[in-house]
């Protein structure tokens, strides 16, 4: 990696979605930043396979998954996370957009894992009062390393298009990479399974991201759009709660803010960004508070 970055060899030796491939397909070219350097996604007719140059000249490897481009600017340490549920035929795989958000990509994926602020700023869908409390739940270490929090329930009153009334909706989160976390959640009409939204967060830099969502509903009765359309509506609540936190980068030190037990998965995620020393996006334990 370039000599004085900043970045640890954990995120610049790994896979980050830069661009949607249906968005690079109608422009032909995308320019964007990822950890703080610039590049120039491309795409001509003759491959499908997107070119990616770097600002200081370089060209880094480049794949298409799930619907988006994923680039590795240094050299690949392991593939990109695989997600079984996008090979269902009897579901939606919904590339729901891409959003721009002017905080800490490891913010991002904080405020995916905070279950206590779904009935205020998700009011009349993720949540609603007096259903605010959240119950304790399990949380653990990944053995391919990251963090699964179980056995998560909370009350809502319509958790996805296709729910009909509220329920207390079983929730299993997974932050497999540092910017990458999962949910699974159930199905309101079939409890037994569950749904899955995954979000790629692109640390634009250590204070900006772009969030990448991708999900993978049962279809039952819905339809794509409507999948996409509630997703997007769900996001755009909680950008401005994003951007108005303060410091805009994730502190690893536990003093630095107050913990509750609604806090548990949020306390195990810091903590193993600071036992993996992730700095990037945060500011570290021995800065203090």
């Amino acid at each position: 990696m370039p000599e004085g970055s900043g970045v640890e060899s954990a995120l610049w030796d790994d896979w980050h979605v830069v661009a949607e491939i249906a968005e690079l397909t109608r422009l032909g070219r995308i320019a964007t930043q990822l950890l703080g350097f610039s590049l120039v996604v491309e795409l001509d007719n003759r491959s499908v396979i997107p070119s990616v140059d770097l600002e200081s000249g370089g060209v880094a490897p480049a794949k298409v998954k799930y619907g988006y481009v994923w680039v590795c600017l240094g050299t690949p340490n392991r593939d990109i996370v695989d997600f079984p549920e996008c090979a269902d035929r009897d579901r939606w795989i919904v590339n729901a957009g891409s959003f721009g958000v002017a905080v800490s990509g490891l913010r991002a994926v904080e405020n995916f894992l905070d279950m206590s602020h779904l009935a205020f700023v998700h009011a009349g869908y993720l949540g609603e009062e007096p259903h605010t409390e959240v119950p304790k739940y399990k949380v653990a270490t990944l053995p391919d390393g990251g963090i699964v929090a179980t056995d998560c329930k909370f009350y809502q009153p319509l958790a996805s298009p296709v729910a009909t009334e509220g329920f207390d909706v079983d929730y299993v989160y997974r932050i497999v990479r540092p910017y990458t976390i999962m949910l699974h959640k159930a199905n309101p009409i079939d409890p037994s399974r569950s749904d899955m939204i995954a979000l790629f967060v692109q640390p634009v830099s250590e204070e900006r991201c772009v969030v990448h969502m991708l999900l993978a509903y049962l279809k039952d009765e819905l339809t794509e759009a409507a999948v996409r359309q509630f997703a997007q509506m769900i996001f755009n609540q909680d950008k401005p709660i994003l951007e108005n936190q303060l410091p805009k980068r994730l502190p690893l030190n536990p003093r630095a803010e107050v913990p509750i037990r609604a806090d548990a998965a949020s306390a195990a995620y810091r903590r193993w960004l600071h036992e993996g020393d992730i700095r990037y996006g945060a500011i570290p334990h021995d800065l203090g508070v």
